[in-house]
């Protein structure tokens, strides 16, 4: 069998390969996997033949034979939430060195058409799960038959599944803490649905109890969008106009909380101090320049994806339950209370 030279010719094959350096098929599939047990000068030779003709192996063929497919699915909960974008570059920092493809899928969105995002990876025979969401809408955990790490706190029945996640009640603490230290006395906290949020109303609330402040809660059954922060402020404004400091959920609440502060007439931090969470690129940028609670997304993908290859490659060892300490990153929106 000869190599094609032309360029409108099929892409060329294994069997391309073997054919210009002289040897068999089986020699060349022992070469790409990397194995020991070929000489120098035939390794050498297989490898110019797939420099001279272009060859890429087939993944599909790749995983059919090693019956793996060497790809991860992630299912987060919305593409419009910027927690995910730290974390997935954390997932990416150590999948993608080691060969693995990251899918993603959002669950806001796959129910909008009524698919379940998991039965989707089932189908895709992905290798292993990373579940950065509010499965609400997927399939019970338990009775996955593949590999996954939860990432995140989430509100869900994971059972003895790994778990890689932030210290968020520690974090909102820190944030409470910090307003505390500026002088703040009515300090209030716009919330919401899902484990996060509760997880950090919850630090809020432990905060709030050892300064011996009273608690002040937005939004808890809305959303954590900014749309919601912006609803959640407006509504806490009209209830408690005193308030000198707010405490969001999130970069992105505190982004609708700024907008609710400033149609107000409030300025931020001369009138009205706010904290978000996550230290997301909102927060860090210029303009916004927002006091917020660090919760090292990046580190926490990067965590995920090693707690996740380990499971892969020892399904039965034991379960990892790992949280990481937040910290507060203070910029200038906030300030020594007014009042």
């Amino acid at each position: 069998m000869k190599a094609s030279t032309d360029p409108g010719s099929a892409r060329p094959t294994i069997y391309d390969v073997a054919n210009r350096a002289g040897v068999s098929k089986s020699l060349v599939s022992l070469v790409l996997r990397g194995s020991p047990n070929v000489s120098g000068a035939r390794r050498k030779a297989v490898q110019t033949a797939i420099d001279e003709l272009g060859y890429r192996p087939s993944r599909a063929a790749s995983a059919l034979a090693a019956n793996k497919t060497r790809s991860i699915g992630l299912l987060i909960d919305d593409f419009h939430n910027p927690w995910f974008v730290e974390a997935l570059r954390g997932l990416r920092s150590v999948l993608d060195p080691a060969g693995w493809n990251v899918t993603v899928a959002d669950l806001q969105l796959e129910a909008l058409s009524g698919r379940n995002p998991l039965d989707g990876f089932l189908a895709m025979h992905v290798d292993g799960l990373i579940i950065a969401a509010e499965p609400h809408a997927a399939s019970p955990l338990r009775k996955l038959d593949v590999p996954f790490v939860v990432a995140g706190v989430r509100e869900l029945d994971a059972g003895t599944a790994d778990v890689v996640a932030s210290d968020e009640v520690q974090g909102a603490q820190l944030a409470v803490e910090h307003l505390v230290q500026l002088g703040h006395t009515r300090i209030a906290h716009l919330t919401g649905q899902g484990g996060s949020a509760r997880a950090r109303r919850d630090g809020y609330l432990r905060g709030i109890a050892a300064a011996g402040l009273q608690a002040l809660l937005a939004g808890e059954s809305g959303e954590t969008t900014e749309e919601a922060g912006y609803l959640a402020a407006r509504e806490l404004l009209e209830g408690h106009p005193g308030v000198t400091a707010v405490f969001a959920a999130n970069d992105t609440m505190a982004l609708g909380a700024l907008a609710a502060l400033k149609e107000q007439g409030l300025r931020t931090p001369a009138d009205v101090s706010v904290v978000g969470y996550d230290n997301t690129a909102l927060a860090e940028s210029r303009y916004l320049n927002l006091t917020s609670i660090d919760s090292h997304n990046a580190s926490i993908g990067a965590e995920a994806a090693h707690a996740l290859l380990g499971r892969i490659t020892e399904p039965k060892g034991p379960r990892r339950q790992l949280l990481l300490a937040p910290s507060l990153i203070a910029r200038g929106s906030t300030a020594p209370s007014p009042a």
